[in-house]
Formats: structure tokens, C-alpha cells, sequence
């Protein structure tokens, strides 16, 4: 199923038979963890001699699941992630498809031995920041381990915050492989969450910030059709299926 789509003055094409999934499924002792959140369980309803299982003899499957969205898969978040000044994800995603660019970044080595995504992890000029309104980061190593990866304790890369400045001011939405942009352990500072949002007053509440995508190697860097999936939860997040449809040019 082809589509055409006008941006500003520019035609594009793109097929949407053709999705790429870059979100992480969520799997019972399969899926990633971070900030400690316990495993994700499948486990049916019991309710006197009824057990919402098939195997165990119910004619139907009924079941509970036990998920914490922030640390076990990936993620949308609105900033009620951090303030009660912003609105539910349900309410600040208004609408589902965005024009979004494809980076691959190398995170820089800090003297105290952080990984951080800074102005050294990527060439910045060469980004096509026009007509995007997401951007969306793939980090080297990019290693299939992410798919089940447990990040507790291990201080994994974060973006740092002067950056995270300039990707506020080019788009509304980020979409990161990581399991946050803020580095594990910082006091609760939340500094690049902050930045993203602006909540120093300009309130740029309208943004999202995903987090523990995952985006196979296969697939390159580039201009894409972005379409985010998410569950209505009138909560600050919401587990999420980003797609992605590449975008061809007219």
C-alpha cells in the first residue's frame, strides 16, 4: 500500500506495507529491566474454582499482567513524569504520525567514566532538522542484547544536558534506545528530562520523551514516517509501539 505525503513544499512517498517495529515485545523473563522494576508476569485470574488459564482446563485464557512501563519495555512519557503541572500521555499525544530522522550516535567517554550522548557523539550539522518534529537515536554498540537487557546498577549511557537543550528546540518528540536520558543514579536531578520539558517556565509540555526502543542495525539512518502506538492510560506513560515507514522523496 503506497502513500504520498505533503511536508511543507516537498512530496514524499512511503509504503505502508511495509512498518519497522521498534519497540521491544513484552515477554515474561524476556524483556528488558532498569531502575530495578521487578520481572514482567502473565498470570491468569483465579477466582474460586475458575483459573483464567487454557492449559489449565478454562475454556479460555484470562489474564493479569504485572508491568511497570518505565523499566520494563519500551515506553512513551509525557512530562507528568516529572511535574503534576503536565497532562496524562493519553491527553498530551494529540496525534499519532510524525516526520522523523534516523541517527546512529557513539557515546562519548566522560573522565569519570560515563557514557554520554553529547555534541561529540554525533555530527550535528549533518542533521536534517527542516522539517522533523521527532528524532529518533540508535547508539553504538547496537547489540541485540538490548532486546532483553537488564540495565539495573550498570549506569548506562545518558544524554547529556546541553545537548538535550538543542534537541528540545528542534523537536516535539524523542525516541531513544537507552532506558532513560538521565544517568541511573543523580540525586534526583532529572536534568535532561527537565531540559526536554523546560519546566525552568517555558513548560514545553506538549513534548514526549520514549525510551528502550530498539532499532536493528539493518535498518538505516534517514528521513521517516513515524507513527506512535500507545495504550489510552491516563497516566504519565504509557508502554508504546513506535513504527517507522521510510520516506522517499518525490
Amino acid at each position: 500500500m503506497d502513500c504520498k505525503i505533503e511536508i511543507g513544499n516537498k512530496i514524499y512517498s512511503c509504503k505502508l506495507d511495509e512498518p519497522i517495529d521498534i519497540s521491544i515485545p513484552i515477554g515474561h523473563k524476556s524483556s528488558p529491566k532498569a531502575f530495578y522494576a521487578p520481572e514482567v508476569s502473565f498470570d491468569p485470574l483465579v477466582s474460586g474454582d475458575f483459573i483464567g488459564s487454557i492449559e489449565k482446563g478454562s475454556p479460555v485464557n484470562f489474564y493479569n499482567i504485572r508491568i511497570n512501563p518505565h523499566g520494563n519495555t519500551t515506553h512513551t512519557e509525557s512530562a507528568l513524569h516529572i511535574t503534576n503541572k503536565a497532562k496524562t500521555i493519553n491527553q498530551t499525544l494529540e496525534k499519532s504520525h510524525y516526520l522523523a530522522q534516523l541517527i546512529t550516535v557513539k557515546p562519548s567517554h566522560l573522565a569519570n567514566n560515563d557514557l554520554v550522548i553529547d555534541n561529540d557523539s554525533y555530527n550535528w550539522q549533518e542533521l536534517n532538522a527542516s522539517d522533523i518534529e521527532a528524532l529518533v537515536i540508535r547508539t553504538e554498540p547496537n547489540e541485540e542484547l538490548k532486546l532483553k537487557k537488564d540495565y539495573s546498577g550498570i549506569n548506562p549511557p545518558y544524554v547529556d544536558s546541553g545537548l538535550m537543550a538543542n534537541i528540545s528546540d528542534l523537536v516535539d518528540h524523542l525516541l531513544i534506545d537507552l532506558p532513560s536520558v538521565d544517568k541511573e543514579i543523580d540525586g534526583g536531578k532529572m536534568i535532561s528530562h527537565n531540559t526536554f520539558w523546560k519546566t525552568d517556565g517555558q513548560n514545553a509540555f506538549n513534548k514526549t520523551i520514549t525510551e528502550l526502543i530498539y532499532v536493528d542495525s539493518s535498518i538505516a539512518d534517514g528521513l521517516y514516517l513515524l507513527e506512535i502506538q500507545t495504550i489510552p492510560l491516563e497516566l504519565d506513560v504509557s508502554p508504546s509501539r513506535p513504527i517507522l515507514y521510510r520516506l522517499t522523496e518525490q
